[in-house]
This record gives C-alpha cells, sequence and structure tokens, in this order.
C-alpha cells in the first residue's frame, strides 16, 4: 500500500488533487473576504456600517491569504513548468493582482488611524479596488487556461511565451472574470449575512439573493459555451506514460472543440459537479430569501467549490493548454517535479495540513459571533 502510494503516476495524480483543494481552500476562505470588500460601497453607506462590514473579515483575512500562498508554494514545488509559464506568461496580469493585494492590507491597517472623512473613504476605495480586480483577473486567468494559452518550448525546454496583456482581455475571458466575480460576490454576501447585523447584513441579503442566481446563470452559459465548443477544448492523441518523465515534448495535443467534456462523458456521476455547480448558488438565494445564514453561507461555499472543480475535471489531464503548438501543452503527467520531490512535499503536507486546518477551526471559533455598530463603537479604535 505505502509503495503503492510512493509510485510516480499516483503521486502526480495526488498533487493534481492536492492542488485543487488548495485552489478550493483559497476561494473558499480568502475570495469570501474579497467578495465583502468588492460590495463595502453597495451595502454600506456610512462610517459605521463600513466599519461593521471590514471588521466581519477584519480577524481573518491575514490568515485566509495563507491559502494563497499555500497554492503559489504548492505550483512552484509541484509543477515548476506550470509556475514557469504561468508567473511569467501573465506577468502584468499577475503585478496587476499582487498590486491591487497590497492595497488591502494598507486599506486596513491605515482606513481608521484618522477620522478624516475624505482619509477613509479613500482606503474604502483602495480595499474595494484591491478586493474587486484580483477577483475579476483570477477569473480572467481561467477563462484563457480553458482556451489555451500561446506558448511554445524550444527544444532544450525553455519556455517562449507569445501573448499579451490585452491579448488576455478577451470577450471569453471576460465571461468568465464575470463569473468569478459574481460567485465571490455572493460567497462575501453570505458571510455578511452569517456575521453582520443591521443595514449591512440587510443590503448583503438583497444583494446576494440577485448574485446567487446570476452566479447560477453565468456558470451554466459558460457551459454551453464549452458545449458549443468556444471555450477551447484539448485532447491528449499519443499513449500516456503517467510514470515517464516530466516532457512536454514527447506527446501528441489536438484542438478539439468538444474535448472538455469528455472526462464527463466517459464517467457519467462527475455530472454530479457541474449540477452542483449550478444547484448550490440557487440553493444560497433561496437561503438569501429566507433567512438561514448558515445555510446560505454553507450552500455558497459548495458553489465555489463544484465551479472550480468542474475545470479541473474537464480539463483532466491537461494543466495549462498551448494554443500555437497544442502538443507542447502541460499534462499531469509531464509536467511535475521529480518522484521524491512530490513524495516529501506529500509527507509534508500530511503532517502540516491538518495542523493548519485545526488552527483555522479554532480561530473562527474564538471570534464566532455578530458584529453591529454598538460593537464596533465599544471596541473603539482597537477594531478597524
Amino acid at each position: 500500500m505505502i509503495e503503492f502510494l510512493f509510485d510516480y503516476e499516483t503521486l502526480r495524480v495526488i498533487w493534481w488533487i492536492l492542488l485543487g483543494v488548495l485552489l478550493i481552500g483559497f476561494a473558499a476562505t480568502d475570495g469570501f473576504d474579497m467578495g465583502v470588500g468588492a460590495l463595502l460601497p453597495f451595502v454600506a453607506r456610512t462610517d459605521a456600517e463600513r466599519r461593521v462590514a471590514i471588521n466581519t473579515i477584519g480577524p481573518v483575512w491575514e490568515g485566509n491569504q495563507v491559502w494563497f500562498i499555500l497554492g503559489g508554494g504548492a505550483i512552484f514545488a509541484a509543477w515548476p513548468a506550470l509556475y514557469a509559464l504561468s508567473f511569467s506568461g501573465f506577468y502584468l496580469a499577475m503585478f496587476l493582482v499582487l498590486l491591487a493585494m497590497i492595497m488591502r492590507p494598507v486599506a486596513f491597517k491605515y482606513r481608521s488611524k484618522r477620522p478624516d472623512p475624505a482619509w477613509r473613504t479613500g482606503w474604502d476605495r483602495a480595499l474595494f479596488v484591491g478586493s474587486a480586480v484580483p477577483v475579476l483577473i483570477f477569473g480572467v486567468a481561467v477563462g484563457n487556461t480553458l482556451q489555451g494559452v500561446p506558448f511554445h518550448f524550444t527544444p532544450d525546454l525553455r519556455p517562449i511565451y507569445e501573448g499579451s496583456l490585452f491579448g488576455l482581455l478577451n470577450p471569453l475571458a471576460l465571461y468568465c472574470g464575470l463569473v468569478s466575480l459574481a460567485m465571490l460576490v455572493t460567497h462575501g454576501a453570505a458571510w455578511l449575512t452569517f456575521k453582520a447585523e443591521g443595514t449591512v447584513a440587510d443590503r448583503a441579503r438583497t444583494i446576494g439573493a440577485r448574485s446567487a442566481v446570476v452566479t447560477s446563470l453565468l456558470f451554466a452559459g459558460g457551459g454551453v459555451l464549452v458545449w458549443l465548443g468556444l471555450l477551447g477544448g484539448y485532447r491528449v492523441t499519443s499513449p500516456v506514460t503517467w510514470d515517464g518523465p516530466s516532457n512536454p515534448l514527447i506527446k501528441m495535443v489536438v484542438v478539439d472543440g468538444g474535448a472538455w467534456l469528455a472526462n464527463f462523458h466517459a464517467h457519467p456521476l462527475l455530472w454530479i459537479v457541474p449540477a452542483l455547480g449550478i444547484a448550490a448558488p440557487l440553493l444560497a438565494a433561496i437561503g438569501f430569501r429566507a433567512g438561514l445564514e448558515g445555510w446560505t453561507f454553507l450552500a455558497s461555499k459548495l458553489g465555489v467549490a463544484m465551479i472550480i472543480a468542474t475545470v479541473g475535471l474537464a480539463m483532466f489531464p491537461i494543466l495549462l493548454p498551448s494554443s500555437s503548438n497544442p502538443s507542447h501543452s502541460l499534462a499531469v503527467f509531464d509536467a511535475s517535479s521529480s518522484r521524491v520531490t512530490l513524495r516529501n512535499m506529500l509527507l509534508a503536507t500530511v503532517i502540516f495540513l491538518p495542523l493548519i486546518l485545526a488552527y483555522t477551526g479554532w480561530v473562527y471559533r474564538v471570534l464566532w459571533g455578530k458584529v453591529g455598530e454598538k460593537s464596533v463603537e465599544k471596541a473603539g479604535s482597537s477594531a478597524y
């Protein structure tokens, strides 16, 4: 059993699964506080209301970003070729994301240092931009990944990216960006209804009920685009050697408009995942209307997980398709680190990931309870 767990094929698949888990963890945790930031101008109109919204995420947003670091670290260590291409090819987009994400902690820390309304309004705008822009760009990145990215490798495996920032901002990618934005706005609204009191929660409930329906419709529309072959599709046509060398130049890949549905046709039980991706936001919309705060947040979180999982299952075993030379696409079986690296990383993950989960759960338990204007006023300068 131990030997099977550590063979190269199994390790590659395990790390593909773990990559998905880390991305879902990032979207399900840091996603709701980005959603709150994106909602800030719409759910809070006075300084007191804005402080309520901000203080629902103030104690947890830093811990939530651990998932972002873990995801980036996992890509770097387990899928170095994917890291090199995505972080260099999407360099300007990543720069915008990092610039926006740098604005968030500064806005959290500085906005309440002075009572000047203009000072606080400026930092609130920075918090809005620092939350909404990364959410949109992450969705755009997924849209480009589904369509294929213009890159190829030289014979000595040096990656060459041929695209541009404006090329990434194509209509289909922007559509995926809207899916991402609607999904995490819904998640942020669900968090606010769960944690906030008063007017902020009421406005979040109204907005969330609408954005949840929009999320479901946009995701279903994305499924139609995939079915029509408009969101690309790549299929490996050569024999796959799962324990072979990490060399993306020794396989054949063709463009196939129906390829992103092939795994679902081959394994019909997988249709449950996109079905839940459509149904869960609708359940969240019902929860918003019914005032079922806890169930609404869980339904929203399930929707986030299923939407992201749908993309991963559709593309498997492709990690990053190449639109300029499909056979140079990166796949699970030819883009990983060595067997020893994957094994050692897995052992570290088995030890430390449960500790991170336990600590995160303990923090949320300690910080349990709602945030209202009275509690923020009572906390004074110790609150955001």
